[in-house]
């Protein structure tokens, strides 16, 4: 094997998972996204093969394998039209969590049925009024004997309304300082106190966003995940499993619209040829293909580098991947519609959709300013600016 190609192991999970979503297929995301539909069986289908919970130990249900093999997972469902946003979530961020900084009973407890798919777990980071600055988080936990009781609000959470359970980021007094520190913990979702509701979207997909209402949510000692003087050491273990995630997810999207638009001017005859051979069409074509293989690649090593416990180097390759990934996406996505003419905007050929789709990359999980301010400080050593 080369250091620039993928084991044999991972191009066969890779075909595995690409023939089980194309029995799915775009039309099935789409019909069930529109009907106001679920794709449970497709999750529970992943989860029964052994892919969802890929990453996860297999002390705990899991394939034992690394963040390349879940990222290769979610890469070949979205390359089908089939991009599950919750495969970034649940096994990937709270997975991840939960496996590194869990107690035994902990990982005994969430960890199978994050990996066999019967028990999804969401994830509650992002708020109203912090937007991108992770320090400025409000929600709290404070002590109540035994208890720990939780107020805050979250927003374009995604998934509640499908997942158990929802690893919540939230902040604890320090005695000494007074100062707040960051905390997880796991909340269920009919907990009392814990109330949720859809944000209307223009994105076509099954799976929804949600504001998240908070008020003196009462948990148990045990709902805390890792070490209560952990800090930024544990939220951060979730954020470069999702940025390698994330990147994915954007180049299946990408996949999908570059081979639906090639497809297309290898078909459509005008001016005598198909619409293929101009190289007014065949280039942009082209480049797109040159944009998703280096993201691809930076992907892949971003997920080598984490695999190997390089936390530092995963994190500038994990945030150069992200970002890459959401410009292939969103250029390919534009070249797709706009290789099909005024059929690209229809229904029918299902292109259109994905402008709004891709164009979430750009924004989610962490926005592309964000990415360009830590390559600016990390990479080229320049000053912080925010």
């Amino acid at each position: 094997m080369s250091e620039f190609s993928e084991s044999d192991e991972r191009r066969t999970l890779r075909k595995e998972v690409a023939r089980l979503a194309k029995g799915y297929g775009r039309d099935y995301f789409v019909g069930q996204a529109r009907s106001g539909g679920k794709t449970t069986d497709l999750w529970l289908e992943i989860g029964k093969n052994g892919y969802l919970g890929i990453n996860i130990p297999e002390e705990y249900g899991g394939g034992g394998g690394g963040i390349g093999d879940i990222a290769a997972v979610c890469e070949e469902l979205a390359a089908q039209g089939c991009p599950l946003l919750m495969m970034v979530v649940s096994p990937a961020i709270c997975g991840t969590v939960i496996s590194r900084y869990g107690t035994e009973e902990q990982k005994k407890r969430w960890l199978p049925g994050i990996a066999d798919g019967s028990s999804t777990m969401a994830f509650a980071i992002t708020e109203p009024d912090a937007g991108t600055n992770t320090h400025n988080i409000t929600t709290t936990a404070r002590r109540d004997g035994d208890e720990w009781v939780l107020n805050g609000r979250k927003i374009y959470i995604s998934g509640v309304d499908e997942a158990d359970n929802v690893l919540v980021v939230s902040r604890t007094e320090d005695a000494r300082t007074g100062k707040l520190k960051p905390c997880l913990f796991v909340v269920p979702t009919d907990a009392e106190g814990l109330e949720y509701k859809p944000i209307p979207m223009e994105i076509v997909s099954p799976e929804l966003q949600f504001q998240v209402f908070i008020d003196d949510v009462r948990l148990p000692a045990d709902a805390l995940v890792g070490d209560e003087d952990g800090g930024l050491v544990q939220l951060f273990a979730g954020l470069n499993p999702e940025r390698i995630m994330a990147a994915s997810f954007s180049t299946g999207l990408a996949r999908y619209a570059l081979d639906k638009a090639t497809a297309y001017a290898k078909e459509r005859v005008v001016f005598k040829d198909a619409i293929g051979s101009h190289q007014a069409i065949a280039h942009p074509l082209a480049q797109s293909h040159i944009e998703i293989e280096l993201a691809r690649l930076m992907t892949q090593k971003a997920a080598a580098l984490y695999d190997a416990g390089d936390d530092m180097g995963a994190g500038e390759a994990a945030n150069m991947a992200k970002y890459a990934a959401a410009e292939a996406a969103c250029d390919a996505a534009d070249r797709a519609v706009q290789t099909h003419g005024g059929n690209g905007i229809t229904q029918e050929y299902g292109m259109a959709g994905l402008l709004v789709a891709t164009r979430a990359g750009r924004i989610a999980p962490v926005s592309r300013e964000m990415i360009l301010n830590f390559v600016a400080m990390h990479s080229l050593g320049l000053p912080k600016s925010y």
